[in-house]
């Protein structure tokens, strides 16, 4: 694949993750904050709206005001930075999963930091999964994003040492 169409699919997946994640939020704010919970599939997927002052799981919510800021916003503003650079910088070397994984991190990060620097602090967050009393914390459509780019670098990682062991033989 050519740089220029990596960078084309980084920005694509970036940009569509990213308004998903902006639309979903609005819609979640309008139709489930301060409604009851939704429910599907016997309480399997559960829609309830919370607010997070933290990071993930409310960790270091309850850090001062400045502290947060530099902590939650401004630290992860800077890695997100780092990420793009990182990409642009090694789009030659990157393949198209190591780039969907990549844009997929950056678009969660940047779905949060959203909330985080223009909404005082405040990510909105909706979803609920989980069977009888084993359940995930409430995220939004960021947070999958994260975890679905974690999940792509995993499987690249793996890919790239089975390439490797299979040279070795």
């Amino acid at each position: 694949m050519r740089p220029i169409t990596k960078i084309i699919l980084f920005c694509t997946i970036s940009l569509a993750f990213i308004s998903c994640d902006r639309v979903t939020k609005n819609l979640a704010k309008t139709h489930l904050m301060n409604h009851p919970d939704i429910s599907y599939l016997h309480n399997t997927i559960r829609l309830e709206y919370a607010e997070n002052t933290g990071a993930a799981l409310s960790l270091g919510d309850s850090l001062p005001r400045a502290a947060s800021f530099w902590l939650l916003s401004m630290l992860p503003l800077a890695i997100m930075l780092g990420l793009v650079i990182y990409t642009l910088k090694n789009v030659d070397k990157l393949n198209a999963l190591k780039m969907v994984a990549l844009a997929l991190i950056f678009a969660g990060g940047m779905g949060n930091l959203i909330d985080r620097i223009f909404f005082d602090r405040h990510v909105a967050d909706f979803m609920n999964v989980g069977i009888a009393g084993l359940r995930t914390g409430i995220f939004n459509v960021a947070d999958m994003a994260v975890t679905a780019g974690a999940i792509c670098l995993l499987i690249a990682a793996r890919d790239k040492k089975t390439a490797v062991e299979q040279e070795a033989l």
